[in-house]
């Protein structure tokens, strides 16, 4: 009992990943730090809600709608929402109005609310509408490109784009492989060793401070209900 999560890699490049959760007898959960903006659906008791979530910059802990059946969708970095700049969401979000099982309504339009297959062809549809935008710059940062422009010309629309600093973009992305990696088995050894931690103790920090977990903790599957899709390694 718990979340039980599934998650997909996208191929449009408006999309990070798409995921689904069920909750069963679980009333909160320790929510991870993200650096990516989305949009949730789900369904409890036959309701239908809808929300934007922003960036989290820190672990937590969130309330969990018992018994719900939800969708998600996680964009690119550099992405944001016309009407709401993505610094304004983070470490917030915002329920969205007149959700029904059939339909959700933002920025002016009213849009059919995605299955999980259904994700990225409702994103298309939020880009030519305009509801979606992006920077290219942080794109080409992403890819590794090195812009025409100054150090802190690219660091200030980074931050415009996606509400954080590069260094903490990194620090969230490391701090959550790392999580995928030891609930896979990994020792914390190996761990500080790829992931270029300075030691054991670093590691621990990030962990408890990105992902409010201990390594134990992720290697056991144990702390509770987690806001991360971590496959457990099977055991003998």
């Amino acid at each position: 009992m718990g979340l039980r999560f599934t998650t997909r890699a996208s191929d449009s490049p408006w999309v990070d990943t798409v995921w689904t959760c069920t909750s069963e007898q679980v009333t909160q959960m320790t929510s991870v730090a993200t650096a990516h903006w989305g949009l949730v659906f789900w369904t409890q008791k036959g309701r239908a809600y809808a929300a934007v979530s922003g960036p989290e910059t820190g672990a937590g802990v969130a309330p969990v709608p018992e018994d719900a059946t939800f969708v998600g969708i996680e964009f690119s970095l550099g992405t944001s929402l016309r009407v709401v700049p993505t610094p304004a969401l983070v470490d917030a979000g915002a329920e969205l109005p007149d959700a029904t099982a059939r339909t959700f309504r933002l920025d002016g339009a009213r849009w059919e609310t995605p299955g999980p297959d259904d994700a990225e062809a409702l994103v298309d549809r939020l880009v030519r509408w305009g509801a979606v935008v992006r920077d290219p710059l942080v794109t080409e940062v992403r890819r590794g490109a090195c812009p025409s422009v100054s150090t802190r010309t690219v660091e200030r629309r980074f931050r415009a784009a996606t509400g954080l600093t590069q260094g903490a973009v990194r620090q969230i992305e490391r701090a959550r492989e790392a999580a995928a990696l030891l609930a896979g088995g990994l020792a914390v050894p190996d761990v500080v060793g790829r992931l270029a931690y300075f030691d054991e103790p670093h590691l621990a920090r990030s962990l408890q401070r990105y992902v409010g977990r201990t390594a134990r903790q992720l290697r056991e599957g144990a702390g509770g209900a987690i806001a991360l899709d971590l496959v457990q390694p099977a055991t003998s």
